[in-house]
């Protein structure tokens, strides 16, 4: 049985130094946060004695942290309204490194401010990449590049932004899906299959780059449905795939999905995005919208490369927590900070 899955997602285009702001992106687009780090990078409000967003340890996770994020900005928020409580739950969520979605606006300045600050800290970001044509069918996060050229000519700029630095980037979440299950007209299935190879033929080309193609999740379906899909969309050249982003499958549910899939992909490696599956899935209401803004989830494992199974090349948090799924169960638009939602999933 297909589960819609929540592709809420996000975020414009505002960088710092350039200041641009975002446009165009479709109903789910927010705003991308600023790749800026460092003591003097503080969020508004955020005085000295308020402990500064770090880094993890290296070893076991590698990933950048924006320390100029919502999460950091809301905890900082908190501190000074001397809500200590409060803080210290969202500062679970801003000391983690998590996905940074590229807007559709400026795309080579925020890839390069982004892997710029990353490699000044010694770590590597997570960028996703969520602006392919008709996009999302519609629903919560539609919008995307106008055409295919618009949209080749963005995941170029992509590339010169990363360069030769290093990068994660997961390659359109849904996209894929989207094309089995009938969302996305006929007419359109060809020339996708083609942006994606293409996609993952430029950023397999930059020296440093990793790539994973967005693969579903747990409760969407047999892998028997995806796999052909993602041979056609170039997963052969790309590092693997990704499972359960924005959704809320366990990891071991997760690991079992993907190991099936991997089966079918000549044992290709993959990640799971465990932003948001503290508490599993959500099981009640209507079965159409469980995954948006789900009550009572819990964040999951937090980043790492060191995971349970040699094919999990890491656990990311791909969705940042916190961030709405869409204008459902009381929340704002897609990818818009929502602080109840992000109080409770620290809380979960």
């Amino acid at each position: 049985m297909y589960v819609r899955r929540g592709a809420a997602f996000l975020l414009g285009a505002v960088l710092l130094l350039t200041a641009c702001s975002s446009g165009g992106g479709g109903g789910g687009d927010g705003k991308a946060e600023r790749p800026t780090s460092g003591p003097m990078n503080r969020p508004p409000g955020e005085s000295a004695s308020v402990p500064a967003v770090t880094q993890q340890p290296k070893e076991a996770d590698p990933f950048w942290v924006n320390p100029d994020g919502s999460a950091a900005r809301q905890a900082a928020a908190y501190e000074k309204a001397g809500e200590k409580d409060e803080a210290a739950a969202v500062r679970e969520i801003a000391e983690q490194p998590t996905g940074q979605w590229l807007g559709p606006e400026n795309p080579e300045q925020e890839a390069r401010g982004f892997t710029e600050a990353a490699d000044r800290a010694g770590r590597t970001p997570l960028l996703v990449l969520y602006n392919i044509p008709h996009r999302d069918c519609g629903q919560y996060s539609q919008g995307g590049a106008a055409d295919g050229a618009a949209y080749r000519a963005w995941v170029a700029a992509v590339a010169r932004g990363i360069a030769d630095r290093p990068a994660i980037v997961v390659l359109e979440p849904d996209a894929l899906l989207h094309l089995v299950d009938g969302c996305t007209p006929a007419a359109f299935h060809e020339e996708r299959y083609d942006l994606l190879d293409d996609a993952v033929t430029a950023l397999k080309s930059l020296k440093n780059t990793r790539v994973y193609l967005d693969a579903g999740n747990a409760g969407w379906g047999h892998p028997d449905q995806i796999h052909e899909p993602l041979r056609r969309a170039g997963v052969a050249r790309a590092d693997g795939f990704a499972v359960n982003v924005s959704n809320f499958y366990s990891t071991e549910d997760s690991i079992a999905y993907g190991k099936q899939l991997s089966a079918q992909t000549g044992g290709k490696h993959f990640v799971v995005d465990t932003s948001r599956n503290g508490n599993g899935p959500y099981e009640e209401g209507d079965p159409a919208e469980r995954w948006c803004n789900p009550p009572g989830r819990a964040l999951g494992p937090t980043p790492t490369t060191r995971t349970a199974d040699p094919l999990v090349d890491a656990y990311l948090w791909v969705k940042r927590p916190g961030e709405s799924d869409g204008e459902c169960k009381g929340g704002p638009k897609a990818g818009d900070w929502w602080p109840t939602y992000a109080l409770r999933l620290a809380r979960g």
